[in-house]
């Protein structure tokens, strides 16, 4: 079977646009969305067809305005000081358990904490950060973000503006352990700095 170059843009339209509906991140939803519908905008175009221009030049605009609220600085981002018991809390946790054991399969629900927070975004929940207290010091044992919202930079806010809240709470400086590389990399993107002797990671507010 032989395809010429219009059939092949518009095959590879069509497996982006498939392949942007199975993300759970709601970023690269959009960004393969957006290769797709333009892929599908080209192939439009090729075949001169109207109504395949129209609909994609569309979508393209969609998924850029969307990116641009997600990635803009336009989300309604947000964290709350809970009690470490809030059944809200704990039900949240349990729910998305094994989702959290596959970010930090070192996290014992069973054990229980003196510090909470919920995190949110657009006024839902979006993750939770629990922690012991020493003082002025949090030490972090939980730091989640469901799937969705790792993309929306959650959480180099909750560590820069939204620090405020931390500070609030009479805390000025935060530690943490990683367990997986994929979670030493996500705590030095969002500005903590890891002490080559303990192996532990500090981050002052």
């Amino acid at each position: 079977m032989e395809f010429n170059g219009q059939e092949l843009v518009g095959y590879a339209a069509s497996v982006l646009v498939v392949i942007s509906l199975a993300m759970t991140s709601v970023v690269r939803l959009r960004i393969i969305s957006l290769a797709g519908s333009a892929a599908f905008l080209v192939y439009g175009v090729l075949i001169g067809s109207v109504p395949i221009v129209g609909t994609n030049v569309a979508i393209v605009a969609l998924n850029v305005w969307f990116l641009w609220r997600e990635l803009g600085g336009r989300r309604d981002l947000g964290a709350v000081v809970v009690p470490a018991d809030s059944p809200f809390l704990l039900d949240f946790l349990d729910h998305h358990e094994t989702e959290i054991k596959s970010f930090q399969p070192e996290y014992d629900p069973t054990v229980a904490v003196g510090f909470a927070m919920v995190l949110t975004r657009d006024g839902l929940p979006a993750g939770a950060i629990l922690g012991e207290r020493d003082g002025a010091t949090l030490d972090i044992t939980l730091d989640f973000v469901l799937r969705a919202y790792r993309d929306s930079r959650l959480g180099r806010w909750v560590y820069g503006p939204g620090a405020r809240v931390f500070r609030s709470a009479g805390i000025a400086q935060l530690t943490a352990a990683a367990a997986l590389e994929s979670h030493s990399s996500y705590l030095l993107r969002v500005g903590f700095a890891r002490d080559d002797v303990t192996g532990c990671y500090t981050k002052a507010i």
